[in-house]
């Protein structure tokens, strides 16, 4: 799951919980994991690092089937823009990359010009 989550998908999300500061980020990967607890910070366990995670609100209810909560976790990898500048997405971003300034509980964060190519660009659109 990517940048095309629903409000459907988050509807139980209470608060965003950023490990860095979103607003020195251009865009954050964002998807949807499955963990034991609703509000605790969720393990990780993937390439690069989790910036900010989503705490589930005390009526969201675990899958039926696995007893795992669905939560928002918000990552960015090695080559991302942020480690690599020139890299990569020097334009562009990946397709479940948003601005984290666009991210709120239980709304799905957007593409903005900067997300897309970075502070230089958006001053010049």
């Amino acid at each position: 799951m990517s940048s095309l989550l629903t409000e459907s998908d988050l509807a139980h999300e209470d608060d965003v919980v950023w490990l860095e500061d979103p607003d020195t980020l251009d865009y954050v990967r964002q998807t949807l994991d499955k963990t034991r607890r609703r509000n605790t910070k969720p393990p990780y366990l993937r390439d690069g690092r989790m910036v900010g995670y989503a705490r589930l609100s005390q009526d969201a209810e675990p899958d039926p089937d696995s007893g795992l909560y669905k939560r928002r976790i918000f990552f960015l990898l090695p080559h991302d823009r942020d480690s690599l500048p020139d890299g990569l997405y020097q334009n562009g971003a990946p397709g479940e990359a948003v601005d984290p300034r666009t991210v709120e509980p239980t709304k799905p964060g957007s593409k903005t010009p900067r997300s897309q190519h970075g502070p230089a660009m958006q001053a010049s659109a």
